[in-house]
Order: C-alpha cells, then structure tokens, then sequence
C-alpha cells in the first residue's frame, strides 16, 4: 500500500484526511509526522495560504522521500479586510490558543452589525511528490460569524461560524457533514485525482 505523508502534526487534521482518503477507497496509507523520523520543519513564513502549504509539503517530501499533502488554512473575515487569513492560529499573539484567537475576534467584530459579518474559512492544500511535482488547490466555505460560541465539535474558529445556508455552527456539525462541505474537506477532494494516481 502507497504511503503517503500529511505534514502536520495535528490529529484532527490526520483523522479528517484519513476519513476522507478511507471514503474514496483510494489504496493509501495516510501517515502523519509523529509516524516518521524527525526532521527540522520551517517556519511558517508566506504571505498566502497556498505558499504555506507548498513550503510545508516540499519539505517532508524532501526530508522522507515519500509523497507530501500539507495544508494551510484559516478564517478571512470581510469586516477585518480578510484577516486574520495567514494568521488565524496566532492572531492572539500565541500560536493554537484557539479561545484567545475566537475572544480576540468577538471583540473586534463587537461593534459590526450582523449583515456585514461575513466571512469565509479557506484551505489551500498541496502534494508534492518526492520528484518534485507539485499540485495545490484551493477550498473555500463561505459563511458568516456570530456573536457568541455554540458546539462542541470543532476546533480553531468553528464555534463562532456559521456557513451558508445553515442555522448551526460548524462546531455543531457532525464530522461526516463537515467533512462534505468544509473548506478543507474541499480543498482535500481537488487533491483526489492527484491522489488516485499515486494508488494505480
């Protein structure tokens, strides 16, 4: 079985990607960076999403020899002009203090009435293969925020975002519904041709 390597070490991004790969049946091992040896990863230095991603997918390709998926992602919000884009898991100042960063953008958004609180998460989500050869697509969930946190289901800005044509946050979906609509559940099935290719 082809193994393949998602460059992240958080595992509820390992367990979306899993479930995604498992529901398509496509013949990958999806392994993440606790399950190969250690090797010093860059810092997090792009100014969009998709240059993240393909900086962090080059590089345990490289390091491992074995095909690459890295995504970066986060929330644009239109009252703040689409930040904290880049930024969302440190807007608070401390990377993945996921109640200072929502905290931070309640009060930023205190004051903005409903009708402008749009916004949407965003995935940019890259394989790069060990030849070099790189693929990166884009998923984007549109969405509006809220002014308090419901559910307990997600991580990172979920509980205060609530998506097109739904009453309930993100955090109160359940993963298989989240996995159909979210912007990296998006961002991940683009990759799925590039994926099955690597399963033939």
């Amino acid at each position: 079985m082809t193994r393949v390597l998602l460059a992240t070490r958080n595992q509820k991004k390992l367990v979306e990607l899993r479930r995604i790969v498992q529901a398509e049946e496509l013949g990958l091992e999806v392994v993440g960076l606790s399950d190969v040896p250690e090797f010093p990863e860059a810092p997090e230095t792009g100014a969009t999403f998709e240059e993240n991603a393909v900086a962090k997918a080059a590089d345990a390709a490289r390091e491992t020899g074995l095909p690459a998926v890295a995504d970066d992602s986060g929330i644009e919000i239109d009252a703040l002009n689409g930040m904290p884009g880049v930024l969302s898991a440190r807007w608070a100042g401390r990377h993945g203090d996921d109640q200072a960063n929502l905290d931070l953008v309640l009060g930023q958004l205190a004051d903005v009435p409903d009708e402008r609180r749009g916004g949407a998460f965003v995935s940019a989500a890259a394989l790069v293969l060990p030849d070099g050869t790189e693929t990166v697509v884009r998923g984007e969930w549109r969405g509006r925020i809220i002014r308090e946190e419901r559910g307990g289901n997600g991580f990172g800005y979920d509980p205060i975002f609530v998506p097109e044509g739904e009453t309930r946050t993100s955090a109160e979906l359940s993963p298989e519904e989240k996995d159909a609509d979210s912007h990296r559940g998006r961002a991940l099935r683009l990759l799925l041709p590039s994926l099955r290719k690597l399963a033939e």
